[in-house]
């Protein structure tokens, strides 16, 4: 079966520009924007991230507005953050060097052990296993595992497979071979099993059991909230808020929002923490912006200030903020309802 699929991925891998090099560096950068997140959309991400932070140093000592504003839009942004805090103990532990140990390396912030190991095994060969979703499921079809792979020991039962597996192997080409299969042809629907390299064996193909496989009922608890969004205007200048280090969207701006009933009561709480008048515009947009484990309503008003207060930019300076994907949408609504 290693054989196999490490024929397989050394004739159709996927072309990607982190697999130009083996760069731990350029690695790390790719795997951590890769998480949640589509190879297509974060191949432009990952080639202008690089652009402007070449190096392990060059990251650690740009300022974490710098970073967020290169990931803009990417979503996920404590990603950003823990890259940068990342980089900033590579520096000062390790000279700037990434680390070349497993458990240095499973250390860093944001790192877990599939990251870890991709790293570990991409970077510089060494046999540990990278087992995310792709993994888990091929692994479950192929053994006919049953078991719910949403379950932690369910989980360590399939790392410990994978570990087996990998021993005096090309760990490299067997961990992303069975990336490219999962995503190109073990996919969750409907899989390719005509094309798939490892066919002949798999229990699931022989049992029929592709499309029931693998089984994986995860429970979350999802939190929906309503807001009436302000978009807060004098003249030609928006006010912006930032948000506090520690909660959701750290550090990144976005406007005003309450959870409130109405825009009456927007401009009573505003008031209230401001001091200051909102004269009620217009209704803009009902915005619906969807997170991990919590949903946004954002009923997006327009409201003109007086007078200009403290924390007001023009479209330009907001272009050099890092804003926040959902307070982005709002930007766009406001600016086409204008």
């Amino acid at each position: 079966m290693q054989k196999q699929l490490i024929q397989w991925y050394q004739q159709n891998k996927r072309d990607f520009p982190w697999r130009k090099d083996q760069d731990p560096y350029h690695i790390w950068i790719s795997e951590i924007m890769l998480q949640q997140t589509t190879t297509e959309t974060v191949i432009p991400y990952y080639e202008r991230f690089l652009e402007n932070f070449s190096t392990i140093e060059e990251l650690a000592s740009a300022s974490l507005e710098e970073v967020y504003k290169m990931w803009e839009g990417l979503g996920y942004y404590r990603r950003a953050k823990h890259l940068h805090e990342s980089a900033q103990i590579i520096v000062e532990k390790y000279q700037g060097k990434f680390p070349y140990e497993y458990n240095d390396i499973l250390s860093l912030k944001g790192i877990g052990e599939y990251t870890a190991g991709a790293i570990s095994s991409i970077a510089y060969g060494k046999q540990v296993p990278a087992v995310d979703g792709n993994v888990l499921r091929i692994i479950s079809r192929y053994y006919l595992l049953k078991e719910n792979i949403a379950e932690t020991k369910v989980q360590k039962k399939i790392y410990q497979i994978v570990q087996e597996l990998i021993l005096n192997q090309d760990a490299s080409a067997f961990n992303q071979g069975m990336m490219d299969l999962g995503a190109t042809i073990c996919k969750p629907v409907h899989p390719l099993c005509s094309r798939c390299p490892i066919q002949k064996e798999c229990l699931a193909f022989k049992n029929k059991q592709t499309d029931v496989l693998p089984i994986n009922i995860k429970k979350i608890k999802k939190q929906e909230i309503s807001y009436i969004t302000g978009i807060i205007t004098y003249q030609d200048k928006y006010l912006l808020i930032q948000n506090p280090p520690g909660g959701l969207l750290e550090n990144f701006y976005g406007f005003v929002q309450y959870d409130v009933e109405s825009p009456y009561s927007f401009v009573s709480s505003f008031q209230e923490k401001y001091h200051q008048d909102l004269i009620i515009q217009a209704h803009i947009k009902d915005i619906k912006h969807v997170f991990s484990h919590r949903t946004w309503f954002m009923h997006v008003y327009h409201f003109v200030l007086e007078h200009e207060i403290e924390g007001m930019y023009t479209l330009e300076e907001i272009e050099a903020l890092p804003l926040s994907t959902a307070h982005l949408k709002v930007l766009k609504a406001y600016l086409k309802f204008m």
